[in-house]
């Protein structure tokens, strides 16, 4: 039982890995030991920030192999840099879609965190039905102008790039009339204005365009093959926002609530206990599942309808754990900064000024509409699994 016993070890109960004497261990291991503490650049240009990719950005690693060299460097302490739009999303796109120069240019900068990136898709008509964006783009000789409205574009006030949609083909049907670029945040005539959500953090933002002019050669991919590649940042954003941490792969983990609990003495209350072992049993599925997506990944194949599938899933869970958190805080629950315990196993009192479990709940409800909706995962689910009609 997860609550009362031992803590288990992803090493030694959940993959089978090979075992210490692995030469591949051995390697990663030689590599640290001469660079212990490595730089963003120096990991990239090791093919430790991206291993599955293909050189020279990457490892071509085989699923065992990542997973061996995630281990070793969470062990050594060492933390792949933090740019997860950059590395999850615009990343593998600009490795399907760019030509040579747009990969040297852009690639190993984002990989090694030098340049941030955002996204800059959704519109204030167009969240749920993407394809219904009016940002337009039209070519001007060797530039491109823009003009519209982006929202709730993520950290786009510290990004130094953006991948941006834009339609290109007015007349066209609305999948077929719309391009791929790389957008300089810095650019004349864009404007970004902060939307402040109710952790009172800035994450999110609006960005304007008023004629915003961005090179020729910034478009990725084919002109009006912008849909395609959208598909593919979107796969693979499903696969990023559903990682290990509760909150889109970030922040903490059913383990990490487990933890707590077991060290307070355990849940005060018999529905508790059984809603503890539940978000504990949801977090071992959907670790299962994201070992066969990256698996999926790793053999060649395009994120599809089981990312929808296990973003679905992550996205309620992240919800349910936080909930949870909620509950087991109690009456503490309702100060700004009270762990999950904060109201037993503590004297009573908060837990340290820790606003992790406090800000997590209200981030919580994000979960099920940022990144496409559970209910647009649903209908991805049920037309692409299922083969039921599209939804009219």
């Amino acid at each position: 039982m997860p609550v009362c016993g031992g803590q288990p070890t992803l090493r030694s109960v959940d993959l089978g890995l090979p075992g210490e004497d692995d030469p591949r261990r051995r390697r990663v291991r030689e590599w640290l030991a001469a660079h212990p503490h490595p730089s963003g650049r120096q990991l990239a240009e090791a093919g430790y920030v991206v291993p599955h990719w293909a050189p020279p950005f990457g490892q071509d690693a085989d699923p065992l192999t990542q997973l061996m060299i995630d281990e070793e460097l969470r062990d050594a302490g060492v933390r792949r840099p933090v740019n997860p739009i950059g590395i999850g999303w615009a990343g593998p796109t600009l490795l399907y879609a760019g030509t040579a120069e747009q990969k040297e240019r852009w690639l190993w900068p984002l990989l090694a965190g030098e340049e941030f990136w955002c996204q800059l898709f959704s519109e204030p008509e167009a969240g749920s039905d993407l394809a219904a964006l009016a940002t337009r783009a039209v070519r001007d000789g060797d530039e491109w102008v823009i003009n519209g409205q982006k929202v709730w574009s993520s950290y786009a006030h510290i990004a130094r790039w953006g991948i941006l949609l834009a339609r290109t083909d007015p007349g066209a049907t609305k999948h077929a009339g719309i391009s791929y670029f790389v957008c300089p945040m810095g650019a004349p005539g864009l404007e970004i204005r902060p939307l402040i959500d109710m952790t009172g953090e800035h994450a999110f933002n609006e960005v304007f365009f008023t004629d915003v002019r961005i090179p020729a050669d910034h478009l990725i991919g084919a002109e009006h093959g912008g849909w395609e590649l959208a598909k593919v940042t979107l796969g693979n954003e499903r696969v990023s926002l559903s990682g290990e941490g509760a909150l889109w792969g970030m922040g903490p983990t059913a383990d990490d609530l487990v933890g707590l609990v077991r060290a307070a003495g355990g849940a005060p209350e018999a529905t508790l206990r059984d809603r503890l072992v539940s978000v504990w049993m949801e977090s071992q599925i959907l670790r299962v599942l994201r070992l066969r997506t990256v698996s999926a990944l790793l053999a060649g194949r395009a994120p599809g309808a089981e990312a929808s599938v296990r973003k679905a899933i992550a996205d309620a869970h992240g919800q349910h754990v936080m909930n949870l958190a909620r509950d087991l805080a109690g009456p503490f629950a309702m100060l700004p900064a009270t762990g999950p315990v904060g109201g037993w196993g503590t004297g009573g009192a908060p837990m340290g000024g820790d606003r992790t479990w406090s800000r997590g709940f209200l981030y919580a409800p994000a979960l099920t509409v940022g990144g496409g909706t559970a209910e647009v995962q649903r209908n991805i689910v049920a037309e692409k699994v299922l083969g039921l009609p599209r939804d009219p």
